[in-house]
């Protein structure tokens, strides 16, 4: 899961994100309202965590201004204010939840998954394609009777092979969604964990494979088809 941490209080958004790297999420922060919308219009996140007093623009704003753009990412927003006017301002701009600071993690994780289960209506175990079956709670990736494990950025880029039905993602993709915008990672990066999952797609005897695409990116193929 990718979440984007909108704070301007930076001790508390480093620990936001602490919280949630714990989780295995994929974390970017930043601390400013314009920043914020900047990063949230990109569309990647499965969750944006946004704070409402904040510099540049406050969270209300972001928020009214993502729903006009059609952004639907579920919105968790932030607040130090726990009036009823303040939740039903921030539910009415476009928010899907609201917590009020202090909170504790356990709370902030629950709500999170709540967010994610919502989204869309419909909470999949599994993905598959060809003979293979991806689950999302063990990041175990099948083929008949045979399994392998896959690491956090294995399983995050063969999510996004399979979830593509066939369809190209490109390197650029990839780097965004798995190492995050302030990643360091490069495509050579994303080259080497293709390598890594073709050979445990050799090791599971699959008939799919993943076909890079010259200068556009990679897609998953049944084999003689």
């Amino acid at each position: 899961m990718h979440v984007l941490v909108v704070e301007d209080e930076k001790r508390l958004a480093e620990a936001l994100a602490q919280i949630l790297k714990e989780q295995k999420y994929m974390v970017d922060i930043v601390h400013d309202g314009q920043d914020g919308l900047d990063y949230a219009m990109s569309g990647i996140y499965d969750v944006i965590v946004l704070d409402v007093m904040m510099p540049k623009k406050d969270g209300f704003q972001v928020a009214a201004e993502l729903r006009r753009a059609k952004i639907e990412t579920p919105i968790l927003m932030l607040t130090a204010k726990n009036t009823v006017d303040n939740k039903v301002e921030g539910l009415d701009r476009g928010a899907d939840d609201y917590m009020t600071k202090p909170f504790a993690p356990q709370e902030l994780l629950a709500r999170i998954r709540a967010l994610t289960r919502r989204q869309g209506e419909v909470l999949l175990e599994s993905l598959e394609f060809g003979d293979l079956c991806l689950d999302l709670s063990t990041c175990e990736l099948r083929c008949g009777g045979k399994v392998t494990h896959l690491s956090f950025k294995e399983f995050e880029i063969m999510k996004m092979l399979m979830t593509g039905a066939g369809g190209v993602v490109s390197k650029e993709e990839m780097l965004v969604k798995v190492w995050g915008y302030e990643g360091e990672a490069t495509e050579n990066n994303v080259e080497a964990y293709i390598s890594f999952l073709r050979k445990k797609l050799a090791f599971l005897k699959s008939q799919t494979t993943i076909t890079a695409l010259r200068k556009i990116g990679y897609k998953m193929e049944k084999k003689g088809s």
